[in-house]
């Protein structure tokens, strides 16, 4: 058994360190070029983890890190954040993962470097090992990284704990789609959802059938995000869609991965399914509101007051 007796949610995946150089102007190729270089934890999965536990959820992480600086610096940062990364896989030897871009002077990506090779040392018996970990959690929440390592967990413990799954991108939700019947919530954009459901969305009645698909398929909660429209929510009781008027956009990175924590705030506290959206919505835009992927002043007292102020638009297929 866990040691850890308070109701949590898992967190399973890839921990990055991120380098990105920003040139002042003019990006020339093979040479140096003037600009400001700044590095940040990242992942997806990284930064769901981190997000949840600013907001209160009690958090579990399980990543995987190699035994060098960076490494340590992740796990010290974790435990500042409050998120435990304690059951991580660490790799003697190995070299955490890293991104290394660099974006022109306008903001456009001309070259970037991925070292993710560490990742393939996930394997069948470290999750075997992790078992009561994954057991005992009340939910898990899972990207496409890594489609076998996902299909053996969802098999493996199906009805021990609930699947959450943020797809990350729609080339990852085609190595996926087969086994969305496994999970009680997907958060798919609306091109992934697009590939998992197999056909376009061009219109509310697309939207619409998507959901019902999903929902057919035993999926307990479908959340579609799309962009400026806001979120399409199912449970298969209520149906609808929610946005945010007049959102103030600074940068989208992250986005996703803060709604997703919202997500997992909501059930960790039995919100229905409309204060949830609402709840993961406001996360997403404090993140949309600053440079940073994660907005260093996030909080469960923040994300109140913006559930609060935000002027929502609804839709209600109920009625």
């Amino acid at each position: 058994m866990t040691e850890n007796r308070q109701p949590y949610a898992l967190v399973f995946g890839v921990s990055v360190f991120d380098i990105c150089g920003f040139t002042d102007r003019n990006y020339r190729c093979n040479d140096s070029n003037p600009g400001k270089v700044k590095t940040s934890f990242g992942g997806v999965c990284r930064n769901i983890a981190e997000c949840m536990a600013r907001v209160g959820v009690n958090t579990k992480f399980i990543s995987i890190l190699g035994d060098d600086e960076t490494g340590n610096r992740m796990m010290e940062h974790s435990e500042i954040m409050k998120y435990d990364m304690s059951e991580s896989l660490v790799v003697k030897g190995g070299y955490t993962p890293t991104y290394m871009a660099i974006l022109d002077e306008q903001g456009e990506m001309v070259s970037a470097v991925v070292d993710m090779k560490i990742i393939d040392m996930f394997t069948t018996d470290f999750i075997d090992s992790k078992s009561e970990i994954i057991k005992n959690s009340e939910y898990m929440i899972l990207d496409s990284d890594r489609p076998d390592i996902v299909e053996y967990i969802i098999k493996t413990f199906s009805g021990n704990t609930k699947f959450i799954l943020d797809p990350v991108s729609a080339a990852k939700a085609k190595n996926i789609k087969h086994l969305i019947k496994y999970f009680h919530t997907i958060k798919p954009n609306r091109y992934e959802a697009e590939i998992m459901c197999g056909f376009k969305i061009k219109d509310d009645e697309d939207l619409r059938k998507a959901g019902k698909y999903f929902i057919d398929l035993g999926i307990k909660n479908v959340f579609i995000t799309l962009d400026e429209d806001g979120i399409y929510y199912n449970n298969g009781i209520e149906e609808g869609k929610i946005k945010a008027k007049e959102v103030s956009v600074v940068n989208v990175t992250g986005a996703g991965d803060s709604f997703v924590a919202g997500i997992a705030n909501g059930y960790m506290n039995n919100k229905n399914i409309v204060d949830t959206v609402k709840y993961a919505i406001s996360m997403s835009t404090i993140t949309i509101s600053t440079e940073e992927t994660i907005h260093p002043d996030m909080s469960h007292e923040l994300v109140k007051e913006y559930v609060d102020k935000i002027e929502w638009i609804e839709v209600n297929y109920n009625k």
